[in-house]
C-alpha cells in the first residue's frame, strides 16, 4: 500500500497535538487542509483512524499508522544528517520530536541526566506516566520509547534492562507511633491512612500485601507530586512508598523512618523503544542506559 507522507504527518500531528487546529498550527497549514489529509488517508486505508474527541485519539489502525509516521520522520531526519555529512543541527528541516514516557520517580531523579547535551535538531516530548502503564503508550504509538516496568517487549519494540528502583515504606515518627504501636499488622494497615501518587500507583498496596500476606484496603490520599508527597509524609498525613534516593535526606534527619525496617520493594525498570536502528534513537538509548547505571540498582 502506497501511503502519502503528508497525510501521515497530518495524522501524527493531530494525535500528538490533540486537535486539528493545533496540528494545523504546527504544520503551518489550515485546519481544513489537515482535516482533508486525514480524511484522505482514512479513505485510502478504508478505516477510521482518529476519534474526533477532545483531545483527538487514535483508533487501533490509527495507532499503527501514527507509529509508522513517527518512524518515517526519524529515518528521514537521520538520512538527511548523513547526507549533509555534518551534525544533526546542519541537516536542516524541522526538528525531530521524540516522545518518551517516563515514570514520575525516574523523571524527578536520574532521567534528566540522559538529556543533557542532547543533539541540536532533536526535541523531546516527555510524558509522565506510571511505570506499569508506560508500555501502553508504546503499544498505541503515542511514544517512541519508554521507561517501563514491563520486561516483555511490546510488539515492534526492543527492550533492555536498566536496573531496579528501590522503594521504602516511610512514615513520620509520630504517625508510626500512633498507627503502628504494635508493629505493622494487617489490622493496622487497614486503618492507617496511606499516600499514593495517583490511582494507578499500586506500590503501597503491593508492599502492604507482601508484609502481611494478604490484600488490605486502607484509606488513600492521592498526591500527584513528588515534592508534595514527601512533604506530606513528613507532615504526618499517612505512610507511603518513596524511592530511597528521594527520601535520603528525610531519613538522615529523622523526619521520616521506615514503617517496616529491613523491608523494601525493588521495581525493575526497562527501556523499550521502536525496533528501528537509527543514530538518533541509538544515541538516546545510550544516554538513558548510562544515566540509569549511575542511580539504579
Amino acid at each position: 500500500m502506497n501511503l502519502d507522507a503528508e497525510q501521515l504527518r497530518a495524522l501524527a500531528a493531530v494525535l500528538e497535538e490533540g486537535t486539528f487546529e493545533a496540528a494545523a498550527a504546527r504544520l503551518h497549514v489550515t485546519p481544513s487542509a489537515v482535516s482533508q489529509r486525514v480524511r484522505a488517508l482514512e479513505q485510502r486505508v478504508g478505516q477510521v483512524l482518529v476519534v474526533r474527541s477532545r483531545p483527538c485519539r487514535a483508533t487501533e489502525p490509527g495507532a499503527v499508522l501514527a507509529r509508522l509516521a513517527g518512524q518515517v520522520a526519524l529515518l528521514e531526519r537521520d538520512a538527511a544528517a548523513e547526507l549533509a555529512g555534518a551534525g544533526h543541527d546542519e541537516a536542516g528541516g524541522a526538528p525531530t520530536r521524540l516522545a518518551v514516557a517516563v515514570n514520575a520517580d525516574s523523571l524527578s531523579s536520574w532521567f534528566p541526566a540522559a538529556l543533557v547535551g542532547l543533539p541540536e535538531g532533536v526535541v523531546v516530548d516527555l510524558r509522565r506516566e506510571d511505570q506499569d502503564r508506560t508500555a501502553e503508550l508504546l503499544r498505541d504509538g503515542t511514544v517512541t520509547a519508554a521507561v517501563t516496568a514491563q520486561a516483555h517487549a511490546v510488539q515492534g519494540c526492543r527492550v533492555r534492562p536498566l536496573g531496579a528502583m528501590r522503594y521504602l515504606g516511610l512514615v513520620a515518627p509520630a504517625v508510626r507511633d500512633r498507627w503502628f504501636p504494635d508493629g505493622v499488622t494487617a489490622a493496622a494497615l487497614e486503618r492507617a491512612p496511606v499516600l499514593a501518587f495517583n490511582r494507578a500507583d499500586t506500590l503501597q498496596h503491593r508492599f502492604a500485601a507482601a508484609l502481611v500476606g494478604r490484600d488490605v484496603a486502607p484509606p488513600v490520599h492521592h498526591v500527584p507530586s513528588n515534592t508534595a508527597f514527601l512533604e506530606l509524609l513528613a507532615a504526618g498525613l499517612g505512610w507511603g512508598m518513596a524511592s530511597e534516593a528521594a527520601a535520603a535526606d528525610a531519613l538522615a534527619t529523622g523526619a521520616l523512618v521506615d514503617v517496616a525496617p529491613g523491608r523494601w520493594l525493588d521495581v525493575p525498570l526497562y527501556w523499550q523503544h521502536w525496533s528501528l536502528r537509527t543514530p538518533t534513537l541509538d544515541d538516546l538509548t545510550a544516554r538513558v542506559v548510562r544515566a540509569a547505571s549511575t542511580s539504579l540498582r
